[in-house]
């Protein structure tokens, strides 16, 4: 007979392991997709203060090994496998995998999102080699060197002060006159000597020889370019939920996120959704791991409807 779990969850995050491990510990048959390895992003960040219990900060994969592990011991199954199709109308949700396919009486999209690009050329072929997304985890690669961090929100001026503190001079690049990042950030920005902002520009190129050179801005106003020499580019410009497989079945904001309220249901009986790939206000590793619990709650609240 074919096997049916009570509970799919979709991405190995740490929104996708709690609900995981909570549905474990409920009893329910659960198994967690995951296409590469557990923690998401939270697993490329080298340092975590922000996470409550862990007073000298956590490292992220380290976090993550130990959500999965714990998850694991209640007696939650991890697949590695890329979830390629899904069906989620019905009783029975079907989740077609590059291993196979999977079936479950519930399902709990954990997918978050990725970071966004810039858009121009070179950018793919010059990641890893000078272009960057995550400020935490490579910017030690940059110390004493000249950085540049696109972006004006509360992500891009967090990468830019702590690049401040290990690179020689830091180059802000932002689209508008001023920064969109909450006010907290803006005394300490202004006052760190080693930033230099650069108002109403883009990045249109890079310059590059086997790695980054330097970066070609344009204003946005007057059209004028500039080359600016840099060693590395992070681009802090926001995310991209990931989300296209479930497009025409789930119901998405104007951005692509699910439209999931605090219950995390979705539009879907039996289809819930958590972390970064919901639509909410604050996306961090507590608010993911809240969610997990949130939805493993109405999840197992659904099964037994059902029964």
């Amino acid at each position: 007979m074919e096997h049916i779990y009570d509970v799919v969850i979709i991405g190995g995050g740490p929104a996708g392991y709690t609900a995981a491990l909570y549905a474990a510990r409920a009893g329910r048959d659960t198994v967690i997709l995951e296409k590469l390895s557990a923690g998401g992003q939270m697993a490329t960040t080298a340092q975590i203060d922000n996470y409550p219990g862990f007073d000298e900060g956590v490292d992220g994969f380290e976090l993550a090994m130990k959500m999965q592990q714990q998850a694991e011991r209640f007696g939650a199954k991890t697949e590695l496998a890329e979830v390629q199709e899904v069906k989620l109308a019905g009783e029975v949700k079907e989740i077609t995998t590059d291993s196979g396919m999977i079936k479950g009486r519930t399902v709990i999209i954990a997918t978050g999102a990725n970071p966004r690009k810039m858009g121009i050329a070179k950018e793919d072929s010059l990641i890893g080699r000078g272009v960057g997304y995550c400020a935490h985890c490579d910017g030690m690669f940059y110390r004493g060197k000249t950085v540049a961090v696109v972006g004006g929100g509360n992500t891009a001026a967090a990468d830019a002060l702590l690049l401040s503190r290990i690179c020689e001079r830091v180059h802000l690049v932002h689209r508008r006159e001023e920064l969109r990042a909450t006010k907290i950030y803006h005394e300490p920005m202004m006052q760190a000597e080693n930033i230099k902002f650069h108002w109403n520009a883009k990045v249109v190129d890079l310059t590059e020889e086997g790695k980054v050179t330097g970066m070609v801005l344009e204003n946005v106003k007057t059209g004028e370019k500039e080359t600016v020499p840099c060693d590395g580019v992070f681009v802090s410009i926001g995310r991209e939920p990931a989300t296209e497989l479930f497009a025409g079945q789930i119901d998405l904001d104007e951005s692509g996120y699910i439209l999931a309220d605090e219950t995390t249901r979705t539009n879907i009986p039996g289809v819930f959704a958590v972390g970064d790939v919901r639509q909410k206000a604050l996306r961090q590793v507590v608010t993911a791991v809240a969610d997990g619990a949130v939805a493993s709650h109405y999840a197992d609240e659904y099964l037994a409807e059902q029964a």
